[in-house]
């Protein structure tokens, strides 16, 4: 792809494909459109009402640039640095978990806890925030929810107040960076209408079996959820009663093989008065919903 040729947005697009294509990356044309709308601000719409524009040499060097790092693997949430999550688009970073479809169902879920809660301005918690995709979402959903999101890494939690700010929800969602509830004020345990958590959940022996797309990039604090996956959930179970008010909501993403285990986890604990299993978008069963008496 010399930068002297003249590249129009057809030729670059065309060249892009075959090349991903020889790449194995799995949708081709996708990532091309993608990587093309990304350096040139044009939607993938305007792309082929554009098939005759050239590309400027800072477009070029940025496809360029990008072809370069998806040819090798990296998720094209990474390469453009965004991801559009249900009614928003976040800012994506290398070391922080990409948002997936099938976490919005667990919004869905959440957004019950709420609407079901008798407080004016209902409070939500979030463990495990990553981009603030579940915390931006109920916020900008709700605008009477007031969530407090939590994340053991440093770069997470600055991302997830940065997209927070950005779709001008920052001053409903505060990003605290702590390990678990840590750092979640005392005075505020047994006020929250919902608990909320996307947390690591693969076990340990799958996460070597994953696509070198996942675990070649994202991180395995992140993924890694122990020999059954439940590690970090077992410990969410274990503070949940002290944080949810009576009647609220503990909505949980888990792992297919898994998230029945934990459904029994829960029931085996006092204190709840329904236990649920939800479907995602594949129908895999994939969110936990339990309700506090």
């Amino acid at each position: 792809m010399a930068s002297e040729e003249l590249w129009t947005v057809r030729r670059i697009l065309d060249w892009t494909i075959g090349f991903l294509e020889r790449k194995g990356d799995e949708h081709p044309r996708l990532s091309a459109e993608w990587l093309l709308s990304n350096a040139t601000g044009l939607s993938r719409v305007e792309l082929y009402m554009s098939f005759d524009r050239p590309l400027m040499g800072e477009e070029l060097d940025l496809m360029r640039e990008g072809v370069r790092h998806r040819g090798a693997g990296e998720p094209l949430q990474y390469v453009t640095g965004e991801m559009p999550f249900r009614h928003i688009v976040l800012r994506c970073e290398p070391e922080v978990l990409i948002p997936r479809p099938e976490t919005e169902i667990l919004v869905d879920a959440a957004l019950e806890g709420v609407d079901a809660s008798d407080a004016s301005m209902p409070r939500v918690l979030e463990v495990g925030t990553g981009t603030g995709c579940i915390a931006c979402s109920l916020a900008v959903e709700r605008k009477n929810a007031i969530v407090i999101a939590t994340d053991l890494s440093p770069r997470a939690a600055r991302l997830a107040q940065r997209n927070a700010d950005a779709l001008n929800v920052g001053g409903r969602v505060d990003v605290v960076e702590c390990d678990l509830i840590a750092g979640v004020p005392e005075e505020l345990m047994g006020s929250f209408a919902v608990l909320v958590s996307n947390p690591p959940y693969i076990p340990s022996d799958v996460v070597p079996l994953l696509p070198y797309e996942v675990r070649g990039f994202e991180p395995g604090l992140a993924l890694d959820g122990g020999n059954d996956g439940l590690d970090v959930f077992r410990r969410i179970l274990e503070v949940a009663p002290d944080v949810l008010a009576a009647g609220g909501m503990l909505c949980v993403e888990l792992f297919e093989e898994n998230v029945h285990d934990a459904a029994d986890l829960v029931r085996e604990q006092d204190g709840w008065t329904h236990v649920e299993v939800r479907e995602d978008l594949t129908r895999r069963p994939r969110v936990l919903v339990a309700q506090r008496g």
